[in-house]
């Protein structure tokens, strides 16, 4: 392989990407486009819709996206029935070894299984987004122990994903890996100089619906400056709200709430159960509603629940980090309005419907035909959509039928991200992240992923997918790409290139890129058909171009 691996740094340097990154997520102002889909996209339409509504299209999905046109598919999608990450851990546990419990990487192989072979990707695709705005994580050493809780409340987000928020809200909420990880299982009522725990409180506010600031339909601050959506005394009163909540189980005992003795064993993925007996009874004021004393444990839920849907903030606020997490880092006002309203009615009176918002999202003009000279428009794509888009567009197969992929956090040797194992509750990255000193910063834009990003995992990702499309990747090269349609055009370099722009950038591959690359693989005439194949797609992923999903 010397000849692929000689001209790894042709296009560009590890440090010089890492610059032209940051120049090439911020600059100018954002302008307005008013194109849409057509009812039977393009191959090139096709590819784009698939790059931001599932784990990467494959040459199979784009044609069949251009026949069927996007109603279809997307009446189609919502429609796919889904598997459970929760079924595959139970019948991996009866596989190990006498003594062995189920740990993450269970989770890793069904997730990886799923995201690149299920054929309800669209469902694949929210859930990733989901998980990062309602985060739960592995690296939390109670949920460690906890796999297939886990893998529920990744099931949890799938299976809400296209109902209604309010649905998902509560499901969130009263899920015990939730729970556990935010503080809200076994919460307990005031007594003496102990309080509620307002863990829970803060962040269903300031993370999951209604955000830090007052906004506008638009997503705009509705003052300068901004003024707090809610208060230390808000946090305190919805606290109380999350007392009383611990395990499922047959009975209300004390012993139950505490975790004690004989546990339900079901009681890592059932919905959590009130306990009248560590129920706040105290009255319960917040965000301008109250809850009368001695509400019950389940009624208070629903008000408080209640006033959050209905908070005039949910549909900007939770529209904006989803066209975040599919489409773009900085999107208009205008673009931000219209996935509210949406949110705010489906066109049948309904609010919170899933469906209508996740349509309005990538349905959007400035999604489907957004200014690509404008540095504003796309993201940066965040790296486990970098492998989930190689494997896919190549047809990345497990030599042991399982996906054997471990964690991947290690910025040098991995990828700075695993599914399922964000840092803290603010996700890998934050919405309003702002790399300092740069253009993006100066610009007063955002580019949410640049915050795993730096020197190390710049060459970490370059040096990661130099040895995976090549050598394949997860636990003894477990996952190798099937680059037999590829190899096809080996001594038809164009058509090569021509094939991997339209899989890997929707066509949007600059003439000098493209020659370039063209350059390397008919720079030795005696490369074997394999190293054009790597070089093509290696030049290509490792390219600014292809970084930044526009």
């Amino acid at each position: 392989m010397r000849a692929f691996n000689s001209r790894t740094g042709l296009l560009i340097g590890q440090i010089a990407l890492f610059t032209a990154l940051l120049t090439a997520c911020g600059g100018s102002e954002t302008t307005t486009t008013t194109s849409s889909t057509s009812v039977h996209p393009t191959p090139v339409e096709a590819s784009r819709l698939l790059t931001q509504a599932t784990f990467g299209p494959t040459a199979e999905d784009i044609n069949r996206l251009s026949v069927i046109g996007t109603d279809a598919w997307f009446s189609e999608q919502f429609n796919k029935p889904q598997k459970l990450h929760f079924v595959y851990m139970n019948a991996a546990q009866n596989t190990l070894p006498a003594g062995d419990e189920l740990n993450e990487d269970q989770f890793f192989e069904s997730f990886w299984q799923q995201a690149i072979n299920g054929d309800d990707q669209l469902r694949q695709r929210v859930a990733f987004a989901l998980s990062q705005i309602f985060v739960i994580s592995y690296q939390n050493s109670t949920l460690a122990y906890n796999a297939r809780g886990v893998a529920n409340y990744y099931d949890t987000l799938g299976a809400y994903a296209f109902r209604n928020f309010r649905e998902l809200l509560e499901a969130v909420t009263l899920h015990p890996m939730m729970g556990n990880y935010l503080n809200a299982l076994g919460n307990q009522k005031t007594a003496g100089t102990r309080v509620p725990n307002e863990n829970y409180a803060r962040e269903i506010m300031q993370l999951f619906t209604i955000g830090l600031r007052q906004l506008n339909p638009d997503g705009s601050d509705t003052t300068a400056p901004a003024t707090e959506t809610y208060t230390s005394d808000d946090i305190k009163g919805l606290a109380k709200v999350f007392t009383g909540w611990s395990w499922a189980g047959p009975d209300k005992s004390s012993g139950r709430f505490y975790g004690w003795g004989v546990a339900d064993e079901n009681r890592d993925w059932l919905p959590m159960q009130n306990y009248p007996a560590y129920h706040e009874t105290l009255e319960k004021t917040f965000l301008g509603a109250t809850i009368p004393a001695n509400t019950s444990g389940e009624a208070s839920l629903k008000i408080a629940l209640d006033t959050l849907f209905n908070h005039p903030n949910v549909g900007p606020f939770i529209g904006r980090e989803l066209i975040q997490r599919l489409v773009t880092s900085n999107p208009s006002p205008a673009y931000v309005g219209r996935v509210a309203a949406a949110f705010a009615n489906n066109g049948q009176g309904v609010r919170g419907d899933m469906k209508a918002v996740i349509k309005a999202v990538l349905l959007d003009a400035e999604a489907i035909t957004p200014p690509l000279a404008d540095n504003n428009a796309g993201k940066l794509r965040e790296p486990v959509l970098r492998l989930a888009n190689w494997m896919r567009a190549f047809h990345a197969y497990s030599s042991s039928g399982r996906f054997q992929m471990g964690s991947h956090d290690d910025p040098l040797w991995g990828l700075a991200q695993t599914p399922m194992r964000a840092p803290s509750v603010f996700n890998f990255y934050r919405p309003e992240y702002r790399p300092p000193n740069t253009n993006i910063a100066a610009a007063n834009r955002f580019s949410p992923e640049m915050q795993i990003t730096e020197e190390m995992s710049v060459v970490g990702y370059l040096n990661f997918m130099r040895d995976t499309i090549q050598n394949g990747t997860g636990i003894s090269n477990d996952i190798k790409a099937d680059y037999a349609a590829e190899l096809a055009l080996a001594r038809t370099p164009e058509l090569l290139v021509d094939r991997v722009n339209l899989l890997l950038m929707q066509n949007q591959m600059s003439a000098t890129l493209r020659s370039q690359i063209l350059a390397a693989i008919n720079s030795n005439p005696t490369n074997s058909d394999l190293n054009r194949v790597y070089l093509a797609v290696f030049l290509t992923m490792a390219s600014p171009e292809y970084l930044v999903q526009k």
